[in-house]
This record gives C-alpha cells, structure tokens and sequence, in this order.
C-alpha cells in the first residue's frame, strides 16, 4: 500500500455526510441542496447531438491521448479569441492537451512533475480544492498553504512565505478566480508570481474552470497565458492552465477539460499520460470541439447565474456579511454563529444543505480561514435558490 495514501484527508462532501448523518430535517420542507458544485443548467442539446452522432466511428478506435487535430484547433482558437493572444501565439501541436476534466489534469500534473527526491513543496491557495493538496501529497511534496481571507481579498499573499520556501517550491496551484470566494487574481499579482517562479524556478499551474461564469459581459476575467502575452513572455514559461467545459458548458459529466502553456512542460507532461491511460474517447473529443466553438450558451448560462445572484443577494444582503464574487457561482458569506453549527442548523431546521466553510481549508498558525463562511453553490434553478436564501434569512433572524 502506499504510504501516502494515509496522509489523505476525507473529502469535504464526505465530512459534511458525517456532520449531517445523525440530523432529521423537516419533512414539510423539500430539501434545497447548495452544497456541492454540479452545474445543474442544462447540457446544450448541440453537445449531446454531436457526442451520440460520433459513437459509432469513436468506439471502432482507439482514441489518442494528445487528442485529434480538431479538438486541439477549437481550444487554440478559444484561447486565441478568448484571451487576446496573437494568431499562432499558442501552437495546437505543442501547447495544448486534452484532460479528463480539470480534477483529473491537476492531480496528474503534480505526479508527473514533481521531483519527490528534493523535499518538494507543492504551494497552493488556504481555502483550495482539494484536489491539489490529494496531488501534493501522492507526488511526495509537502503542501504549504497560503490563507486567503477577508483581510487580503481572498487573495493569495506572496509574502507570506519565505525565500527559503520559495526556494523547496516545485509547483504552486492557483485558483482563478477562486474557489470558494469567486476572487480574481489582478495582473499585478499574479506578475508577482511570475517573478517568483523565474527568481525560484517552480512551475505556475492555474486552474481557471470558473473563468466563463463572470457577471459583466464586457469585463471578462484575465488569465495566466493572456498575462503572459501582455508583459511578453509569449513562449508561457514555466505555466499550465486548465479549462473545463463543465461549468462553463454545464457539461460535467463529459469530462472534458485541457491543460495548455509550456511546450517543454506538456512534452514531459504527454510522456507521462500516454502510460497514465486518460485518453478522451473520440465522441468526447468532438462533442468538446464543437463545444468550444461556440459562445452563444456560455452567454446564456451567465445570465442565467446572474439573474440568480440579483434575486439571492436581493434577500441576504443585509443579513449576513456577503458580496456578490467577481466570477464563478458560489457565494461565501461569513456566518454569525461557527460554520459547522449553522450548516447543521440550517439543514435540521430548514433542509438547506450548504458546506461548511472550514472543510475547505486547513488549520495553520494564523487560523483557519474557511471558519465562520459557508459555501453556497447557486447551480439549483433560481425558484430553489431564492426559497434557500429565505430560509438562510430566517435562520439567520432567529440567531
């Protein structure tokens, strides 16, 4: 066995099951479920059409594991269109790779990267999906968190590790915008990191699967490789994206996502994942380059989430501590009592299921930031998600 799976936390779901499991909540009240992160919008029927049209060709083959010429073209044209690059400022053939869905891409980057014969540190933002530390620790690195809470914007604080550290960090995770507080990384900032990363030689993996559920049509978030490109550092030295059409294209149960950047990384990263067995069956392939191509239900499903933050934050917002996130779809409101008492309240007392907001991070010396939030995720249709707000409010009230 290996030893490191024992370092392995339960998972956050996992911890609010046995927080809950004892709990009888009101049977008068439909249960409203805002706990995990499933994008609940309906796939687009274009999708499902061209995944169901390529089965019979796409099982007859063996798929490729650094995906077909057309899947590789739609994502460069995206990112092109996307993030202001140049035309053939990102190369399909070198830059760009298929995943199974952004959870599956973070944890294998980690495994294939990381030299475990160093006393690594795999760096990452406190709060942080889980996903990065699990990978951190079956590399053999030790995750070294930096807290993101309402004094730094939610924002990770470069400062707040030492030369030294830098000095033992192999990869460093970033959220943007993040999960759970929506906050997204300015260009400034994430310079900074650029710079540690050159001073330090570690690696930038970026995770950007919320970077389409943005509230303002005309402001979308900027990413790692548009900043790259803009302070001319066009060859992504040192830096992987991830993107996943499961929230953008509500399709998470295709799981579909690709990494990109670095050509040298992805040379090595492709090494590894032709053993790793990950290759995306070629229906996958081209229900997600026909995903990519088009624009027209991303829109829809940002005005769909938007309606929703309007008529949620309508109700809350002058009850508990809460703003509306620059992107994703989570609210992260402080809580007025601990998180884990008011998630096991609310669901006992109004069969809302919401997660606690210390599950989603770690004890350090400065505290744990997650205390005293809980995550909302707004994916239930807007009728559910305005009857949990009222029922949050009424808790709330009678605290």
């Amino acid at each position: 066995m290996n030893c490191d799976l024992q370092k392995l936390q339960l998972y956050p779901f996992e911890r609010l099951r046995h927080l809950l499991t004892d709990v009888r909540p009101p049977a008068d009240k439909p249960l409203v479920d805002l706990g995990i992160g499933e994008p609940r919008h309906p796939t687009p029927h274009f999708i499902a059409e061209t995944l169901t049209s390529g089965l019979r060709d796409g099982l007859s083959r063996y798929p490729a594991t650094r995906g077909n010429d057309a899947l590789r073209q739609a994502v460069a044209d995206w990112l092109q269109t996307r993030f202001r690059l140049d035309a053939g400022q990102i190369d399909p053939e070198s830059q760009i790779l298929p995943v199974a869905g952004t959870r599956e891409g973070l944890f294998s980057i980690a495994q294939a990267l990381v030299d475990r014969q160093t006393a690594p540190l795999v760096v990452m933002p406190n709060p942080f999906y889980q996903i990065y530390e699990g990978a951190a620790l079956l590399a053999g690195a030790e995750p070294r968190l930096l807290n993101c809470n309402r004094a730094n914007g939610y924002l990770p604080d470069p400062d707040s590790l030492s030369a030294a550290d830098w000095d033992r960090c192999q990869l460093l995770y970033l959220c943007s915008p993040g999960n759970p507080s929506g906050a997204v990384i300015p260009k400034p900032l994430m310079q900074r990191f650029l710079e540690l990363a050159d001073r330090h030689n570690f690696i930038l993996a970026a995770d950007e699967c919320y970077s389409e559920l943005y509230p303002d049509e005309e402001c979308p978030p900027p990413g790692l490789l548009q900043i790259c490109a803009e302070t001319g550092r066009t060859d992504f030295r040192r830096c992987v994206v991830f993107h996943s059409l499961s929230k953008r294209s509500n399709a998470p149960g295709l799981r579909s996502g690709f990494v990109a950047g670095d050509a040298n990384l992805l040379r090595d990263f492709l090494r590894y994942r032709t053993y790793h067995g990950c290759a995306l069956p070629q229906h996958v392939q081209s229900a997600s380059a026909a995903a990519w191509a088009d624009e027209t239900h991303v829109r829809e499903n940002r005005r769909l989430y938007r309606e929703k933050f309007d008529a949620v934050l309508a109700i809350l917002g002058d009850c508990l501590e809460v703003n509306r996130p620059e992107a994703g779809f989570y609210l992260w409101p402080r809580t007025p009592i601990d998180d884990q008492d008011f998630a096991r309240r609310l669901y006992q007392e109004d069969h809302v299921r919401v997660l606690p907001g210390s599950y989603l991070s770690r004890d350090t010396l400065a505290g744990n930031p997650g205390q005293h939030h809980i995550r909302m995720a707004l994916v239930a249709e807007q009728s559910q998600c305005e009857a949990a707000a009222r029922r949050i409010r009424a808790l709330v009230e009678r605290l």
